[in-house]
């Protein structure tokens, strides 16, 4: 299960060998220091590590495991603990930076578009209700003025 890399299936980033150079002469050439990168693990590869640690029986079996690895015990032990508190669930990375909106805070937004659109629901029959008035105030003023030029109509015929 070895990558061409030299590095285990489901394992990114290599730890550097001490006393390796270019040149192969053993000695390390200071100017070519490289950045170290942190190794990431898959979940799959971590519980398939932790499960494969659970089946080893005789003495030396773990450390030969995690030699063969390239892993500490201090990994394993964590690795252990978070399969045990929430199985594969517990083993994904954590998504970093800033928490989403709660739940409340969604609720929330949506009872304040709700309020905002009842609001201007009511804006809009307070206009209605207005014009409406106006307009039967007109047909009320229309209608006196028209009333008396009936009468006037009537009484000369």
């Amino acid at each position: 299960m070895e990558v061409a890399a030299g590095l285990p299936e489901g394992a990114e980033g290599d730890r550097r060998q001490i006393g390796a150079s270019p040149s192969g002469r053993g000695v390390p050439d200071p100017e070519l220091a490289e950045k170290a990168k942190r190794r990431r693990f898959t979940a799959a590869y971590k519980l398939r590590i932790v499960r494969e640690a659970d089946r080893c029986e005789r003495p030396g079996e773990v450390g030969a495991l995690l030699r063969r690895e390239g892993l500490y015990s201090s990994l394993l032990t964590q690795w252990r603990r978070a399969r045990d508190s929430g199985a594969l669930q517990a083993l994904e990375p954590r998504k970093r930076g800033p928490a989403g909106p709660s739940p409340e805070q969604i609720a929330n937004a949506a009872l304040r578009g709700e309020r905002d659109q009842a609001v201007s629901d009511l804006q809009t029959a307070r206009r209605v209700i207005e014009v409406q008035g106006n307009v039967s105030a007109l047909l009320e003023e229309l209608l006196a003025k028209s009333a008396p030029e009936k009468d006037e109509q009537q009484g000369t015929r």
